[in-house]
């Protein structure tokens, strides 16, 4: 049941008049939607093994270490705390911006679909209530999301591997309770930026009704961005793309913590988010009902 056949009762029949308690409860029904579909389950539920079969591998055949920058992996055995941040490393290119955008593909589009769209239109006045309320609904799921890896990774290493202090990437050390507190800046740092993705899966979701075809368009958009940061001749660009930012989390393992990229990559996120959501707004406040 999606959120129009929900309210749609109550929609038909209310006046333009803004109640607060409506939007909670809009907001309460579009995450019950949210987090009871079986696909976002299962979506999750892949989301939170990732950490453990990191935990699992490691304590199975020891670290390896290689590639470039910050080595989590190889890390693990020395503190637990490193399961978390390399399964957030691991999923950051794909699975938690895939995650997000099928929540966020869904959004309007699913609505179009299942043809309930039209309750969700009957008042002109609620347009722009709806589309804050699905939007606020897909920050809560990217935040949900990524802390369910950073807690699932953070509870695996400390069993497997236990805590202690947790030696930083400038190396020097700090407690076990900064290092959970590191981790958490980090968590929150991330689902900035993916809900920011959210916002450009909120505005792809206006533009069709096929939630898929969304899902897949906002999925793409964010490998394009991946791909255009890695060509050296277009550094000009990189400071614009949203994933540029998204590596910054590193500084948060500093210290002190380096806070300019983490502040651009904050203000680049912001500004997506609002300039993506407008785009949704202005899209969407003149949409006719055709569904």
């Amino acid at each position: 049941m999606s959120a129009a056949e929900m309210l749609a009762p109550e929609r038909v029949l209310a006046t333009p008049v803004r109640r607060p308690g409506r939007s909670l409860r809009f907001l309460a029904s579009e995450l019950r939607i949210i987090f009871g579909r079986r696909r976002n389950l299962a979506g999750m539920l892949v989301l939170a093994v990732v950490p453990v079969i990191i935990a699992i591998a490691v304590k199975a055949s020891g670290p390896s270490g290689g590639g470039d920058g910050p080595d989590f992996v190889s890390s693990i055995t020395g503190n637990g705390l490193f399961v978390a941040l390399a399964a957030l490393t691991v999923e950051m290119p794909l699975f938690l911006p895939l995650a997000v955008a099928a929540v966020s593909g869904d959004a309007v589009a699913g609505e179009a679909n299942l043809g309930t769209l039209r309750y969700l239109l009957t008042i002109p006045a609620g347009r722009t209530r709806l589309l804050a309320v699905k939007y606020a609904a897909i920050v809560i799921f990217a935040f949900v999301a990524t802390l369910l890896v950073a807690t699932v990774g953070t509870v695996m290493g400390l069993s497997l591997f236990g805590g202690g202090d947790m030696t930083l990437l400038s190396g020097s050390q700090t407690s076990l309770a900064d290092g959970l507190w590191r981790i958490l800046l980090t968590t929150g740092y991330l689902a900035v930026c993916f809900a920011a993705l959210g916002a450009i899966g909120l505005f792809v979701s206006t533009l069709t009704e096929q939630p898929i075809a969304a899902t897949i368009a906002v999925v793409l958009i964010n490998v394009m961005m991946f791909i255009l940061d890695s060509i050296s001749q277009l550094d000009w660009l990189h400071p614009w793309l949203l994933t540029h930012w998204w590596t910054a989390f590193g500084d948060l393992l500093r210290d002190p913590i380096a806070t300019d990229n983490i502040s651009r990559g904050l203000l680049t996120a912001a500004v997506y988010a609002v300039v993506f959501w407008l785009a949704a707004w202005a899209r969407f406040s003149n949409k006719d009902i055709t569904s």
